[in-house]
């Protein structure tokens, strides 16, 4: 795998000032509310920090750029139309590795502005190669840290064609250290190092997975990080991940429709001196990370599909919901996340203690 939104809002442009990524100063759309500041980078798209405003801890960090050239920021990124590698034919046309949503200039559609209960914008882009074209409606709420993103493709093509659609959220240092744990309602899994044609055996069930056929427990990295992608199927109608990092006192999550989204890719990394770099939070309409031409052959690994289909003009429409919680010192993780009354309920892991985000009018009813 290579890659490797109280009152107050603003956008940053250019023209007027930018917000701080972590490489340099880039024109984004800044939503901000009493309870959390998200930043969305223009180049690219990327959900580049989300943060308590008291706290300033930003779990979104991954940066990805060839030699020689300045990296760009990424965090969360919308992997379109693909997530697996280009053929050889695509890649020497210009598609890249995980589509070309992440490498596009994004347009601002509408401002940040307060609408009711939460802060809105409006993004846009198009994938001249692909064909497709995204509309992006973010909100972020001003009573929680809690922000609700949609976006429709539209397929602008004079023929239907297959794509994929993965949202790729990275954490990174300082959040990410050796203690950070990662949580989700993931089912039957496999590794992405398996040999084809069949990869999905021997089959494993998080948060296991195996290396070398001993068992290794994805909720946590500390120096290896093999196997370092594995993809697992959802059994429930919401889909759920998070990393927690209790000795900062912080937690990153995300909640989906499984019906959008059947797949969640658990992705490790680490530096040169062996110290977790990044970890991959990925969810999304494939769990093969192949061409397209490999996807096609094999359609389906654990009766799950590994691409979809858009008709020409065809829209389709998909959200997802990402929130952060204060937690405290020997928080043990989580052991299911649900959506219930309005509020966000995350149980701890071996505990019965529990904690609940107020948050109305979620996409989940």
């Amino acid at each position: 795998m290579k890659f490797f939104f109280a009152v107050t809002s603003a956008l940053l442009l250019a023209a007027s000032g930018s917000a701080q990524d972590g490489v340099h100063n880039r024109p984004s759309v800044v939503l901000e509310s009493p309870s959390a500041k998200l930043v969305i980078d223009i180049a690219g798209g990327s959900i580049v920090r989300f943060l308590l405003p008291d706290q300033g801890l930003n779990p979104l960090v991954w940066r990805e750029g060839e030699p020689g050239m300045e990296p760009r920021a990424m965090g969360h990124f919308l992997c379109l139309d693909r997530w697996g590698a280009p053929s050889d034919a695509e890649l020497a046309n210009g598609i890249p590795f995980h589509g070309e949503a992440p490498y596009v200039q994004w347009n601002v559609v509408k401002q940040p502005r307060t609408a009711g209960e939460a802060v809105e914008a409006e993004m846009s882009a198009s994938l001249p190669l692909a064909g497709l074209d995204v509309q992006r409606r973010l909100r972020l709420l001003n009573r929680s840290a809690v922000a609700v993103i949609e976006e429709t493709v539209t397929n602008r093509n004079k023929i239907g064609r297959i794509y994929n659609w993965v949202q790729h959220p990275t954490i990174g240092p300082p959040f990410l250290d050796a203690t950070v744990v990662v949580d989700a309602n993931a089912r039957e899994g496999f590794m992405q190092d398996s040999p084809l044609p069949n990869p999905e055996g021997p089959s494993v069930y998080w948060p296991q997975a195996l290396k070398e056929g001993q068992p290794v427990n994805m909720r946590r990295l500390t120096d290896d990080p093999l196997p370092q992608v594995v993809s697992y199927t959802i059994d429930q109608k919401i889909g759920w991940t998070t990393a927690a990092n209790a000795s900062k006192g912080l937690m990153l999550g995300y909640l989906w429709k499984t019906e959008q989204y059947p797949w969640f890719n658990a992705w490790r990394h680490v530096d040169e001196g062996k110290k977790p770099l990044a970890r991959g939070l990925e969810f999304g309409t494939t769990g093969l990370h192949q061409p397209f031409a490999v996807l096609v052959s094999k359609g389906r690994i654990f009766g799950r599909p590994l691409f979809a289909h858009i008709d020409t003009g065809q829209s389709v429409t998909k959200s997802y919901v990402m929130f952060l919680v204060k937690i405290p010192a020997g928080f043990m993780g989580v052991s299911d996340v649900s959506y219930v009354g309005n509020k966000i309920v995350i149980r701890e892991h071996d505990s019965e203690r529990s904690f609940k985000i107020d948050a109305p009018g979620l996409p989940f009813e």
